[in-house]
């Protein structure tokens, strides 16, 4: 194998261990209620791959973006593009209930 060639080799590899992390679930807008709820707290939502993210890493997610004292309760996921990429089809929206 060349020099050439084995940079070329360690230059993908490196780049395809960069992006696993890039697939890793990750905050974004959550979705509004529906007219006439009224939610217990603030609303987060997580941009997911359901093939690869357990349900208990979306959940640990979200509660990462809830406040202290307050529970991460899953009420609705979408599959809608306009929010989470391609890669990352799901949206998880919970409400940060407080805790009792």
């Amino acid at each position: 194998m060349t020099m050439r060639a084995a940079a070329a080799l360690a230059l993908a590899a490196t780049a395809g261990l960069a992006g696993c992390s890039a697939l890793d679930p990750y905050a974004t807008y959550p979705q509004s209620p529906a007219a006439g709820v009224k939610d217990a707290g603030p609303r987060v939502a997580i941009c997911y791959d359901p093939l690869a993210s357990s349900r208990d890493t979306v959940q640990k997610a979200a509660q990462d973006e809830c406040a202290p004292n307050t529970a991460a309760a899953r009420v609705d996921t979408d599959w809608r593009l306009d929010n989470c990429p391609l890669l990352l089809p799901g949206r998880a929206t919970f409400v940060c209930k407080p805790k009792k």
